[in-house]
């Protein structure tokens, strides 16, 4: 991160769309400059212009460009073209194309369709990678190199396969574990040569829990064994420069917490769909900062928004305009939550493709005064401030966390019950997330490798695959004195997927101090009541509808009991304390309201700090970007009308130097970054 000038301002820049158009490029850099553009990504998808004939390759054009970028002052992300291969190499070498789940070949086409097992495509990618090091790899302006792009997918190719097979020896080393692991004595699938294995294919099996999750991590670490590979190339290369892949969050098949080790900085691509209604607006805006949070707590570091769009997207079913002020506020919130950058897909708006109706910063009139040019140059100009005030010396430091972990995601959605329907789990993790989003409260979001030493208060919902030695880690973290709310369909299974013998939540019974008996399923539309007894400063009463666990208490106590059907009286909600801490356990999901009101509580009891000193209206979140010297608060309204926010401590603004004694105003989608300065 070092070799970063500043925050970063910038966009994917595909000049070799405009090689027959000189005077384009040209005014390029100009206009870059004019929109307070210092950085663009280069080489995304340029593999058949860099090498149009196999081993043939055609720099110079791309030289060019770099060193007109970096007399203009402005750097370059310069990226590995391997998302998307030229026609003569599919053409030559067919088995570098993928081959689906139904065992067919894929053609020549689109992007990111390709086999990372191929050992042609390995070399035909290292050496294209090898080359552009060796030329470009030690210029000034190269700051990060940007490997592939958004990775994802999967290949069922006999290489992949036989790929497969490999992993699982590494894994097992005998057939005799994997099958006890797998339990194929279920349905007679003992296997007795690895050769008889395969994925799940679509025309195969698919019902072996343990073979799905197997095969998804296989996938994963292909993937990531194909990106290090790049990496290496590099940086035996060209080294010291950082390096980085563009993810894309919630959206992709991959655990990207196995990538954490391997990134010098995470990247990120969000495209949030604004105005689909002022309460949606409100709610993308909690679902965009849930992606945010989870993205920059891979690494707990600050992270880059590679790509965003500065109008509208064009693959969505309607494309709105983002309303004044809306571009400056989604902006600005990735920065609230830990970016260092503001960066956008794309420069120019091309002339043809599937994407030529995706905004740019310069639409095909090719002219500076558009409404989105002067959006984007508002925004350049605002961080190029806030960088000088001292901002890009700031992180997001939470003393809360949620946990949610990509294989129990994995887990949960084909665990065929108890509610085929919707077992939600994204979504629960969600609402929990949304309550400290709505308090005003920073949160990371982490998998079950991460260390909670860091942490007051966390969430740990549904924790139904366990691994990691999570129940450890919980166990460790209550007793040393943090505060835990573990939620219902906690501790059923372990890591391949087999159902625990012995006491429910399985390692946990002795932290919450209650064990299960039963876990009812509800249908859509049917609730049961919660009824608080009295022992919190809650409403009396709550609604819970989906699953509605039956437990015991075994050295806890109850908080609520369920009010309804033959479980009326079982408790709803307990407490226990666990060494120095306390460890609360919901045994049903309950509605937003009472996470709302819950969590609010146990910010208070964990002695948790909110960002800001006051209640936030509906819409409103505030984050905090902490450093040596000093914080800076961001106050979002994301609103269409204004409101005003009534303070309980003063502030500064930290742009304008205005002070707020008792109360801030906000515009409709407005955001004020307040500042408090260290005294020692």
């Amino acid at each position: 991160m070092n070799k970063f000038p500043h925050l970063l301002h910038g966009a994917d820049y595909y000049p070799e769309q405009w090689l027959g158009r000189p005077d384009i490029l040209r005014r390029d850099v100009g206009l870059m400059q004019e929109a307070g553009i210092d950085c663009v990504s280069l080489g995304v998808f340029a593999w058949s212009s860099l090498e149009p004939e196999e081993g043939v390759y055609t720099f110079d054009w791309m030289a060019q460009v770099i060193d007109s970028l970096y007399r203009a002052g402005i750097h370059v992300i310069l990226a590995t073209p391997s998302g998307a291969r030229p026609a003569w190499l599919a053409r030559k070498y067919p088995e570098v194309l993928r081959v689906s789940g139904s065992l067919q070949r894929a053609a020549f086409g689109g992007r990111q369709n390709h086999c990372y097992t191929s050992p042609v495509y390995r070399e035909k990618t290292r050496r294209i990678d090898f080359e552009l090091a060796k030329r470009f790899g030690g210029h000034p302006a190269v700051i990060l190199w940007h490997v592939s792009n958004e990775f994802g997918g999967e290949c069922f190719c006999p290489l992949c396969r036989a790929a497969f097979r490999e992993w699982l020896k590494r894994k097992y080393g005998s057939l005799e574990k994997l099958n006890a692991e797998w339990y194929t004595s279920f349905w007679s699938h003992r296997y007795t040569d690895w050769d008889q294995i395969d994925p799940p294919l679509k025309t195969g099996e698919t019902r072996v829990h343990a073979q799905t999750l197997d095969w998804k991590r296989f996938v994963t670490d292909q993937t990531l064994d194909f990106y290090r590979e790049e990496v290496k190339t590099i940086r035996s290369t060209a080294p010291g420069v950082p390096v980085t892949t563009n993810m894309i969050g919630l959206k992709s098949n991959l655990n990207y917490c196995k990538f954490r080790d391997s990134v010098d900085v995470v990247a990120w691509d969000s495209y949030p769909l604004w105005h689909q209604g002022s309460e949606e607006d409100i709610r993308t805006a909690q679902k965009t900062a849930f992606a945010h949070d989870v993205m920059r707590s891979i690494k707990r570091e600050p992270f880059l928004l590679m790509e965003s769009t500065p109008g509208t997207v064009n693959w969505s079913e309607v494309s709105r305009l983002k309303r004044p002020g809306m571009h400056m506020l989604s902006s600005l919130q990735a920065v609230a939550h830990g970016s260092n950058s503001v960066q956008y897909f794309q420069w120019r708006q091309s002339r043809g493709g599937c994407e030529k109706f995706h905004s740019a910063v310069v639409d095909q009139s090719g002219e500076s005064g558009t409404r989105i040019f002067r959006d984007v140059q508002a925004v350049g100009k605002r961080l190029a401030a806030l960088d000088r005030a001292g901002l890009g010396e700031t992180e997001v430091r939470p003393e809360t966390a949620v946990l949610f972990d990509w294989e129990n995601r994995w887990a949960l959605r084909d665990a065929q019950g108890p509610r085929r329907i919707g077992m939600h789990y994204e979504e629960t993790v969600r609402s929990f997330h949304r309550a400290f989003w709505e308090l005003g409260v920073p949160a990371d979001v982490v998998d079950m490798e991460t260390s909670l030493d860091r942490y007051k208060l966390v969430v740990a919902p549904m924790l139904y695959l366990c691994r990691a030695g999570i129940q450890k880690k919980l166990r460790h973290f209550t007793e040393a004195g943090g505060t835990l709310l573990g939620t219902y369909w906690s501790g059923v299974v372990n890591e391949n997927d087999l159902c625990f013998l012995g006491a429910v939540p399985a390692g946990m019974t002795d932290l919450f101090g209650i064990r299960r008996e039963e876990i009812d399923a509800l249908y859509d539309g049917q609730f049961n009541r919660m009824l608080v007894n009295g022992k919190l400063p809650l409403k009396p009463e709550y609604r819970v509808s989906e699953l509605c666990e039956l437990d015991r208490c075994e050295g806890a106590s109850p908080l609520a009991e369920y009010g309804e059907d033959f479980y009326r009286g079982y408790p709803a909600l307990t407490v226990h304390s666990c060494g120095k801490g306390r460890a609360y356990y919901l045994a049903a999901r309950a509605e937003y309201a009472f996470v709302k009101d819950f969590v609010s509580y146990l910010v208070q009891q964990a002695g948790v700090r909110r960002s800001v000193n006051a209640e936030l209206p509906h819409g409103v979140t505030a984050n905090r970007r902490a450093g040596a010297r000093k914080n800076f608060i961001f106050v979002q309204n994301f609103n269409p009308s204004t409101v005003k926010i009534a303070l309980n401590a003063p502030y500064r603004d930290a742009e304008s130097g205005s002070a707020f004694e008792k109360e801030l105003p906000l515009a409709g989608y407005e955001v004020k970054i307040l500042e408090e300065t260290h005294t020692g």
